[in-house]
């Protein structure tokens, strides 16, 4: 907001131009034109050289005495003192003044005039407001209300011009002039009483208003005092109802003086929802000041909304044209509430053009389905390609891998497969995490969880997986967010997509992993020879496999697919983009919670059976021989001699025999059964305990419940 521009020097130096003259101090002729000559109060500066010291309105007839006072009130009504009406400023005060009358004059005189001077004070002080609230530093509000009141004004000293009229006439007695000043006694009261209360408040923009409108529901009783203050509310709201005008139906901020109830702070870029994960640019980019009037409280957040929709639009580059007719402009805050009926409107459309762009030019659903189809794991055929060609750059440490690489690697299978077809594919990227799931969760505060990095300190399942960490534990999609879909999938959006798609992604590779090991172990079923070792390898393989399917399974099937289809239904019938947002949140948050990612006693369970998993089936692979199987068509078509065909076999299943009955190997494969089985009890009744209060465990339960019963 820009400074208010400074009030001109020369409209507070000149008193009889600012028509506070009678308060100021100033100097006699003569004094003004000797050097260094002190000035002296007007407070003992009678008007007139003929009112001499001795000259006392007490020596008059009493006849003499009332004009002589008719013609001191009618000064003192429009501000300016008498011969015998003095005016001594309130000290402390500033505007504050007090009418004083001769003490000689007679009483019942006196009294009549003590009666009028309440008006006359009430003059100085409105008088006093319409000066001082012109300033430009004081807002539009208060301009528009001095303005409203300088017109009053001006009816008010039409009125005392008539009086003066009627007494040059010789029409006008004390008693006559009190009967005239009634009706105006107790408008410029009310307003007197208005302005005190505005001036110790210092009150601007909608706190202004706020009082106006309080003050004339305290009118109640008085009706053309409150119809006086319902217009003037009227003429000081014309300026705000501008404002709101510009606002609603341009999205744009016009509001020289910091009164309008919201504030725009520019320092927040839309940039920063693609980069920041706390960005709070939809939330405070435009946000609602404690100031807002009173009659605008029930739809404060609907024209805030609407706004922001508008501009949302603008920087989009799209040009939004508001029908107006003279129905939908904001003329007053009447009884009759048309201004929200045009607010409403304002926003229905606001709400439905970005709605629609969004989804028709940006295509909104179809990112939300090439994120499903990517992150989500969607596309099998592009993750199984990719998975084999990226295998080696994948298994080094993080710090070692070439992300420029992987991203060739990724473009490589998307355009292998049906990926190849999605316009958004362009759009996908990737990168590698510098930490693990577990430690990555306990960074984020905002999930609404309890993880907690002390206990996980504590605790031995993340130490292993972090010494021996590589890129298929820390690899990640990620995705090209332009504006404004950035405001529906945010960077905090796409890190809860991301997190989702790290477990989905090591699921797979441990039931890859598993499955390579099952491949080996067939090679002694071939040559039927099998030990109790390599059947007991053989059972525990298969209860891993089906543990890690089963897992797969529900996530994706029992979590993943059912919670989209009821999102995807729930934007179809969507009516505005925060309505979308909070959808889009729901999701996401939903789908964390029963992946088990805020649940992080069941988590920590999981990864340390899937650490487990990867254990078993790297041993197996470096344990068992590598061991080449003749098939029946490759002996048929053998050129070796019989004696030699059976040297071979006797070599074959010596070493067969060797293997089976090798003792490093039962042992790992004994140690793995028991730490996997036991693992595997401790995870079923904390999923039976925990079903009870969150009911979709319960199918995680059924998934997994079955795989140790082949043990």
């Amino acid at each position: 907001m820009d400074p208010a521009p400074a009030t001109p020097r020369w409209n507070l130096e000149r008193p009889y131009l600012t028509g506070r003259f009678h308060q100021e101090a100033k100097v006699s002729l003569a004094a003004a034109q000797a050097p260094g000559s002190k000035p002296f109060s007007l407070d003992s500066f009678s008007r007139g050289a003929g009112g001499g010291a001795g000259s006392v309105i007490g020596s008059y007839a009493v006849s003499v005495q009332e004009l002589l006072v008719i013609d001191d009130l009618l000064s003192a009504l429009v501000g300016i003192e008498g011969r015998y009406i003095s005016i001594k400023r309130v000290r402390g005060k500033d505007g504050y003044v007090v009418f004083q009358i001769d003490s000689s004059m007679d009483l019942a005189l006196q009294e009549l005039t003590r009666r009028i001077f309440p008006l006359c004070e009430d003059f100085v002080l409105v008088s006093q407001f319409v000066e001082s609230r012109s300033h430009f530093k004081n807002g539009l509000v208060n301009h528009a209300l001095a303005a409203a009141l300088r017109a009053f004004l001006l009816d008010y000293q039409a009125m005392v011009a008539q009086l003066e009229h009627q007494f040059r006439l010789g029409r006008l007695s004390v008693q006559g002039l009190w009967f005239f000043c009634q009706r105006m006694m107790s408008s410029l009261n009310a307003l007197a009483v208005l302005i005190e209360k505005a001036m110790s408040n210092d009150t601007s923009g909608s706190a202004t208003l706020n009082l106006l409108q309080s003050q004339a529901k305290a009118m109640a009783g008085d009706s053309a005092v409150r119809s006086l203050l319902e217009k003037m509310t009227e003429c000081a709201s014309a300026a705000y109802l501008r404002m709101l005008e510009r606002w609603v139906y341009e999205g744009i901020i016009d509001d020289p003086y910091g009164e309008f109830f919201i504030a725009e702070n520019k320092s927040l870029q839309k940039e920063s929802l693609t980069q920041d994960y706390d960005a709070q640019y939809w939330k405070q980019r435009y946000s609602l000041k404690d100031g807002v009037p009173s009659f605008l409280n029930n739809v404060a957040a609907t024209i805030l909304t609407t706004g922001k929709y508008l501009n949302v639009m603008r920087e989009c580059g799209h040009n939004v044209q508001v029908s107006l007719s003279e129905n939908s402009k904001l003329m007053s805050f009447s009884s009759n509430h048309q201004y929200l009926e045009c607010i409403k409107s304002a926003y229905d459309f606001a709400s439905g053009e970005l709605l629609t762009l969004m989804k028709d030019k940006y295509d909104l659903i179809g990112k939300l389905r090439s994120l499903k189809r990517y992150l989500l794991l969607d596309q099998g055929d592009f993750l199984v390609h990719f998975m084999d060609i990226a295998r080696e750059e994948l298994t080094k440490k993080p710090e070692e891998i070439s992300v420029e690489k992987l991203q060739s690697l990724v473009d490589i299978a998307l355009r292998s497969t049906a990926a190849a077809s999605d316009p958004s594919h362009e759009d996908l990227t990737c990168c590698v995490e510098r930490s693990s799931l577990l430690k990555k969760l306990t960074t984020l505060k905002d999930l609404g969880c309890a993880y907690s990095s002390d206990k996980f300190a504590a605790t031995d399942v993340d130490q292993p997986m972090t010494l021996s960490m590589t890129g298929l534990e820390t690899f990640c999609l990620g995705y090209k967010i332009p504006w404004p879909l950035s405001l529906v999938i945010s960077r905090k959006a796409l890190t809860k997509y991301q997190l989702i798609f790290r477990l989905l992604f090591h699921c797979k590779h441990v039931s890859r992993q598993l499955c390579q090991a099952w491949q080996i172990q067939q090679g002694f079923r071939s040559v039927k020879i099998l030990g109790t070792p390599i059947l007991r390898s053989s059972i525990l393989c298969r209860s891993m496999l089906k543990f890690v399917n089963s897992l797969l399974h529900y996530l994706t099937f029992e979590v993943l697919e059912p919670n989209w289809h009821s999102m995807h239904d729930s934007l179809q019938k969507a009516k505005s983009i925060d309505e979308v947002i909070q959808i889009h949140d729901f999701f996401l948050q939903k789908c964390l919670k029963e992946c088990l990612l805020l649940l992080p006693e069941l988590l920590v369970k999981v990864e340390k059976l899937k650490s487990l998993c990867l254990q078993y089936a790297t041993s197996i692979q470096l344990l068992i021989p590598s061991i080449e199987v003749a098939t029946p068509e490759r002996r048929s078509k053998s050129a070796m001699s019989k004696s030699s065909r059976i040297k071979k076999a006797q070599e074959r299943d010596q070493q067969l025999k060797l293997a089976s009955e090798n003792v490093v190997m039962s042992e790992s494969i004994l140690k793995f059964e028991a730490e996997f089985n036991s693992e595997l009890q401790s995870l079923v009744p904390t999923l039976s305990n925990s079903s009870q209060a969150e009911p979709y465990l319960t199918h995680l339960a059924q998934c997994i419940l079955g795989v140790g019963i082949d043990q």
